[in-house]
């Protein structure tokens, strides 16, 4: 044998060897710059994945050196980051809405009426529903009223939601079918009237006159047909057609595929009742919908019996451990509950309380007994107030209970420490900052919107925020969270020197409130929510760094690929 072929034969032992004892792996994914947000906010080169999970994480020569893999990702230096979880929003119905008129960015009535039209021409289904009109990105800033629709579908019952979900414009037709007219009363909600100076200026008072019959239509006449909070409720739902398990699937699967494309791995849908956490956990176990969810129970009565009795419940992609409470409603229909009356009404409005007290305090001993954290929806400064109140009266001081305030928009600066002594975590939107800033100045006056929005004062009280969406009031794009929270600007770059900047969050806190940040808020942080050993292999890859490029740029940023557990769900098309 020459030299030349002992010399080959010996480097080709060498090399299978050297193969031999490379570690095996599933996923290799290296040359990117990967965003760890560990404890050090690390950034690696490369990761090794198996069976769903990083087993390695560090240099590139490192990991290249170490493992094979049955496929192996160049990622172009492209940034890596956890997948995004979303703290706050309502993924069921987003789906649903996918069936109903969309109104989102409608610039007027006239325009949400043309929409209903071209709709009502195709569809099928006796009702007609709708939502995302917003009253305060119109010329005319006033709540709608009935008559147009009354005119064009005189039988044919219309539900046209408001885009923050705390108000409906409905139809003659809905009324008379759920008896409502303006003898009708609701705690904790508002059926609006025409005002007695002026037509078109609906008031928040209900006359009542009992001598008057139900269904008559001079009952009916009086009512704007806008209906606010807890008198949405009243609305006769059972004549609508119900969906079937079918289009709760189809709803489900079409919701989760517009979530890969923005990057979310992990969803907190605020508020679902048991048919639908079944559902969830019925494809989830059979791989058909792979998205992860953090299941906030709605805090009905019968929920409330069911679950307090069996207890949290806990799979790999489903965790239901917290009750959804509402508190108030919105502050862009007047329905948040203020200490001090709308700074834009005549009178003494204040907004809605859906609750009496009492009623928080009687369950929140129950969940805190029970292991399940109590997440409130609070917007206006007097159902932060209360309910931070409620939580202290239980919580008693530092704990590890999570107990969360969804929203916490508008705080009294005399209640920010409520965050800190007693460790609640606010749960909140940024983009609702940048929506809300043209006109809630209008509503809060100049003094009490200093503590509205308070990102980074809520932030300093424990060191943790949880960001979210709310879709589909808002967005589902993770990216535009970031940009608002650090920018605190609209797409237009209004205004020039941001909203309110004092509350802007730094880009490395923003991130943070994406991934980790809340995945504490869910108790999930040893499994997600950052790039680490042991940890699912959730995680984004996209085309520009939104950490360190110019702020102009960032909505621009696209995902390239998403992952969950290893397994790529989604990849943008060329």
């Amino acid at each position: 044998m020459s030299k030349f072929y002992r010399l080959f034969s010996l480097i080709t032992i060498c090399l299978l060897l050297s193969c031999s004892d490379m570690e095996q792996a599933d996923l290799v994914v290296h040359n990117a710059k990967i965003y760890t947000v560990n404890g050090a906010f690390d950034i690696a080169e490369a990761m090794a994945i198996s069976k769903g999970k990083i087993i390695d994480i560090g240099p590139e020569h490192e990991i290249l050196n170490k493992y094979t893999a049955k496929k192996i990702i160049d990622a172009k230096k492209y940034p890596v980051y956890p997948g995004f979880i979303d703290a706050h929003c309502h993924f069921v119905g987003y789906g649903l809405n996918k069936k109903s008129v969309d109104l989102v960015g409608t610039n007027s009535f006239e325009e949400v009426v043309e929409r209903v039209q071209k709709f009502a021409e195709s569809s099928e289904d006796e009702w007609i529903l709708g939502r995302g009109w917003d009253q305060n990105d119109w010329k005319i800033k006033e709540f709608p009223t009935k008559e147009k629709l009354d005119s064009l579908f005189p039988n044919r019952p219309i539900a046209l939601s408001r885009i923050d979900g705390h108000a409906i414009l409905v139809n003659s037709e809905v009324l008379r079918r759920s008896k409502i007219n303006y003898t009708t009363q609701v705690e904790g909600g508002a059926i609006l009237q025409f005002g007695l100076e002026k037509k078109n200026k609906p008031n928040f008072n209900n006359h009542q006159n009992p001598e008057q019959e139900l269904n008559n239509t001079r009952d009916i006449e009086p009512l704007t047909g806008i209906l606010i909070d807890k008198a949405m409720d009243l609305i006769a739902y059972e004549t609508l057609q119900k969906n079937t398990t079918k289009d709760l699937e189809e709803a489900l699967l079409a919701a989760q595929k517009d979530l890969f494309s923005v990057g979310v791995t992990t969803v907190d849908d605020a508020g679902l009742d048991k048919s639908i956490i079944d559902l969830i956990d019925s494809l989830q176990q059979n791989e058909v919908l792979k998205i992860k969810m953090y299941a906030m129970i709605s805090s009905d009565e019968e929920l409330l019996n069911h679950y307090l009795k069996t207890g949290p419940y806990k799979t790999d992609k489903l965790n239901v451990c917290s009750f959804k409470f509402y508190a108030d409603g919105a502050l862009g229909s007047r329905g948040a509950c203020l200490i001090k009356p709308y700074a834009d009404v005549v009178g003494h409005h204040h907004g809605l309380m859906l609750n009496e007290k009492e009623y928080f305090e009687k369950y929140a001993p129950l969940l805190y007994e029970k292991g399940f954290q109590m997440n409130t929806h609070c917007i206006g400064d007097s159902a932060n107030r209360m309910i931070l109140e409620v939580y202290a009266k239980t919580l008693k001081g530092v704990n590890d209970k999570r107990w969360r305030i969804e929203h916490a928009q508008v705080i009294d600066p005399t209640d920010f420490k409520y965050f800190k002594d007693y460790t609640i975590i606010p749960s909140i939107q940024s983009t609702h900052a940048t929506s809300d800033m043209y006109w809630a100045e209008e509503r809060l006056g100049p003094k009490r919107i200093k503590g509205a929005y308070a990102y980074k004062e809520l932030l300093k009280q424990n060191g943790i925020v949880a960001l979210g969406t709310d879709f589909p009031v808002e967005d589902i794009d993770p990216i535009k969270t970031f940009y608002a929270a650090v920018v605190r600007k609209d797409n237009k770059g209004y205004p020039n020197d941001g909203f309110q900047m004092e509350n802007a969050l730094t880009r490395e806190e923003a991130l943070k409130g994406m991934t980790i940040w809340p995945a504490i808020s869910n108790f999930e942080e040893n499994e997600k929510g950052s790039l680490e050993i042991g940890k699912s292999a959730d995680f984004v890859i996209l085309n520009n760094d939104i950490m360190l490029t110019n702020e102009e740029n960032i909505l621009k940023v696209k995902v390239v690929e998403t992952f969950i557990n290893g397994e790529n769900v989604y990849s943008l098309k060329k």
